[in-house]
């Protein structure tokens, strides 16, 4: 059966979704990663780069969330658009992976967790976000999703991350970006998306942010 090593933050939470919509069955593996479980060797011989998530596909192990679901929608068949959108699905899902991912990432990062205010940081990375948004929203102008006009993973991807829209923007900044903010409602409202959200209603992941959460995240700050 697929093992699906999670952790409930906006990447594991693209692959889950991805699970609901499709059906099919799986191994939760919560990894906790406030209490450093990514960086234990039996999670690094799963993704050497000790991130969530990953999967363990009876023995075909795939890490890294768009990699993720690009393997799970070509397995499945499912969630593709249609052929000749192909090169649009892998453009999008780069653009997820490679801007609106980390940009949203980091400006959450400078903006809440880091040490000391940083205004340029603050600035560069939660300028990016917004602008990553615009590009969406126009994207959204004409068509119900962002690629065609059938739901596929690159909707699955942009949701992890939008749905986090609030540490990244503030409340209530969806609402500048109109077509972005009524797609994000409408998938919002999916059956899915609640079976996502409820995927680890059983498990006590760690929630405070001390010294080993800050030391397990960021270990690069840490002496050896």
């Amino acid at each position: 059966m697929l093992k699906f090593y999670f952790h409930p933050t906006p990447n594991p939470m693209k692959v889950a979704l991805f699970l609901a919509e499709s059906g099919l069955e799986y191994q939760l593996v919560a990894v906790d990663t406030l209490k450093g479980e990514q960086h234990a060797p039996a999670f690094t011989a799963i993704n050497p780069n000790g991130k969530l998530p990953a999967i363990d596909d009876n023995g075909t192990v795939v890490f890294d969330s768009n990699a993720i679901l690009l393997y799970l929608a070509e397995k499945t068949n499912t969630f593709l658009g249609k052929p000749e959108e192909r090169g649009q699905i892998l453009s999008w899902l780069m653009f997820i992976a490679s801007g609106l991912g980390p940009y949203s990432g980091q400006a959450v990062h400078f903006q809440k967790a880091a040490p000391e205010e940083i205004p340029y940081a603050i600035n560069r990375y939660r300028r990016e976000a917004e602008r990553h948004y615009q590009v969406i929203d126009k994207q959204l102008e004409n068509s119900e999703f962002i690629v065609g006009d059938s739901y596929t993973i690159v909707d699955i991807a942009a949701w992890g991350w939008i749905d986090r829209f609030i540490p990244v923007l503030g409340d209530g900044a969806l609402e500048q970006y109109p077509n972005l903010n009524r797609w994000f409602n409408a998938i919002n409202s999916r059956p899915a998306v609640a079976q996502a959200r409820a995927i680890n209603k059983d498990i006590a992941f760690k929630s405070e942010m001390d010294d080993e959460a800050l030391k397990a995240l960021y270990p690069q700050n840490y002496d050896a």
